[in-house]
């Protein structure tokens, strides 16, 4: 009957803690320094997941990326002899580019201002773009004041059209200015999206984001603008934190109504076609060179990073601006966005975990088996998280539950094995405590005399002692009251603790009389301590029971092994006689030398 009452008991104990653990993170969660925290440390575990997984993802072989590379940086410095270059040459690229008849041939490139030193240029591009029905244009959205520039509605083809449901303001969707591309561009062309990227607090980019809200309406990323025009789309619906572009292409969106992209591998996954080699081909009428950009989806961007659109992602930390579009493009095409669970699956499964494992802890006495058991456990369920990543696009949680599990097994941990040492420290330590000063006792003082001259005798390690007294303390007491006196022992003995180092051991000797072991310290540094002690004390204004301020002072005696004495007596008299000729010339003062 008592055993079943015990497992009952245990069993209580057991779901209080498991309560209170889930209460506490419940409680902290309210606080955004530890959600922050959290989402941090989950945010590096999803980078960690992601390096494992590209690496078996395929890319959509339909995208490719035409590469203002250093290499052609430098090739069009030596051609053209400036930076950037003339649109007419875009224009020819373009069109050299069309004979294959391209997918979409798209510019992660901002065209805001006409150059007006070569209208005739702008003009050739701006007919390129009117004859080509599959060319994009880039613009973005910031923040800007309208003192800077002033913000303008934007044409009506360009909203997005959204035919049910909606999103909400938030500082990664909604902004209140726009880079426009020029107006004879805008006035030919409806394909324009923005080419915005928001990072997270880490500075890395794992979100898109496929709508942007601008004085009230929407308006479509670049990529998501690309991929409805494949789709065949010309409205979408945003329902339950999802757009739904239609049955077979989805993209959920997180709290920030971001989409959180799927990678597929490292900088240069993708093929790259550096723009030189495009224009060698124009100048040497290679014909079979165009065959590469056939029925393909054609970003043209800078991957230079002298030209500083350099990203940092979760599987690689220099990453330019138009494959992070193109890993867009690829999600929306293969329907692989990733799908976050809900923060009530952070808590459901934290306390599966600590069920689990608190129950093994618990039940089992081996040190070894339980740590090898939790620990088991936890990579389980890492690995398992990785595969469902991998396969069905899960982003499932680790952090809170692998904290919860640590959690868990030391609180179990130190109720089985660590009580009973608790207790036996906290006699231990009654043992050898003064109850009113907390400092170490008479006893714990002699054991330690005898500990440091035996290290003397056996490793040379020298120590000194300062006996320290309080001047007139028997007067004090019978003008103040015994409560007053016993406030400035406890204060004097706050003072000794601070100007020690916690290597000292420093002691009530007895009455008003305090002793300090300086260990690993000669005379001379010794007489150093003693004076910053007594000046300390004299010059603190001691609070009464009633209030009352005082001055108190103190007389120190200082001896040291060897040279004063080689025994725990002759060293401690030796102090005594210091102290003794430290009150007989006036008090308040430290004495070495009889």
């Amino acid at each position: 009957m008592k055993e079943q009452t015990q497992k009952r008991l245990i069993k209580i104990i057991y779901g209080f803690i498991i309560l209170t653990i889930f209460l506490t993170f419940c409680f902290f969660g309210n606080f955004q320094i530890f959600r922050d925290f959290i989402t941090k440390i989950e945010n590096n575990s999803f980078d960690l997941r992601q390096s494992v997984i590209s690496k078996h993802k395929k890319i959509d072989n339909d995208i490719v990326i035409l590469a203002l590379d250093d290499a052609t940086y430098e090739y069009i410095m030596d051609k053209y002899g400036y930076w950037p270059i003339s649109r007419k040459v875009w224009a020819n690229v373009v069109n050299n580019i069309e004979k294959q008849n391209p997918k979409s041939v798209i510019f992660d490139m901002l065209f805001i201002k006409p150059n007006l030193t070569d209208i005739d240029s702008d003009n050739i591009f701006i007919e390129t773009v009117k004859k080509h029905p599959n060319i994009y244009l880039s613009m973005s959205f910031d923040n800007y004041d309208d003192v800077i520039r002033q913000s303008s509605e934007l044409k009506e083809d360009l909203m997005l059209k959204v035919v049910d449901g909606g999103l909400y303001d938030n500082q990664y969707i909604t902004f209140k200015n726009s880079r426009r591309v020029m107006k004879n561009l805008e006035d030919i062309t409806n394909n324009i999206g923005a080419i915005n990227v928001t990072r997270d607090t880490d500075g890395i980019i794992r979100d898109a984001t496929p709508v942007f809200r601008y004085k009230d309406l929407y308006y479509p990323n670049l990529t998501l603008k690309v991929a409805m025009d494949l789709l065949d789309k010309k409205a979408l619906i945003i329902k339950n934190n999802t757009i739904i572009i239609d049955k077979k292409h989805k993209i959920p969106l997180d709290e920030t109504q971001r989409a959180v992209l799927n990678w597929y591998g490292k900088a240069y996954s993708y093929n790259h076609i550096p723009l030189w080699q495009t224009l060698e081909a124009i100048k040497n009428n290679d014909t079979k060179f165009f065959e590469q950009f056939k029925n393909k989806n054609i970003y043209i961007g800078t991957t230079a990073m002298s030209m500083g659109d350099i990203k940092s992602t979760p599987v690689e930390y220099n990453m330019s601006g138009v494959e992070f579009n193109c890993t867009f493009l690829n999600n929306i095409l293969k329907n692989d966005f990733i799908k976050k669970t809900p923060p009530i699956f952070d808590f459901l499964i934290s306390i599966i975990l600590m069920v689990i494992i608190g129950y093994y802890v618990l039940k089992t006495d081996d040190v070894i088996k339980t740590i090898s058991f939790s620990i088991l456990a936890m990579m389980f369920y890492g690995a398992l998280s990785i595969i469902l990543m991998l396969l069905f696009n899960l982003w499932v949680p680790v952090v809170l539950p692998f904290v919860s599990c640590v959690i868990i097994f030391i609180i179990i941990y130190c109720q089985k094995y660590l009580l009973k040492s608790k207790d036996y420290e906290q006699t231990y330590q009654l043992a050898v405590t003064d109850g009113l000063t907390n400092l170490y006792n008479h006893r714990y003082f002699q054991e330690q005399m005898i500990i440091n001259v035996n290290n003397f005798k056996r490793y040379n390690i020298p120590f000194s002692l300062i006996l320290i007294d309080i001047d007139f303390f028997k007067k004090f007491n019978d003008k103040y009251g015994h409560q007053s006196g016993d406030i400035v022992l406890k204060q004097v003995a706050n003072i000794l603790k601070k100007n020690s180092r916690t290597s000292d051991i420093v002691c009530r000797y007895g009455g008003e009389e305090m002793a300090i072991i300086l260990t690993n310290t000669v005379k001379k540094d010794a007489i150093i301590t003693a004076n910053k002690i007594c000046n300390a004390v004299s010059s603190y204004k001691f609070i009464l029971a009633d209030s009352k301020k005082v001055n108190v002072t103190i007389s120190i005696g200082v001896s040291s092994v060897e040279k004063d004495g080689k025994t725990p007596q002759d060293i401690i008299e030796y102090a005594d006689k210091c102290l003794y000729r430290a009150k007989e010339q006036g008090r308040n003062q430290v004495v070495s030398e009889v």
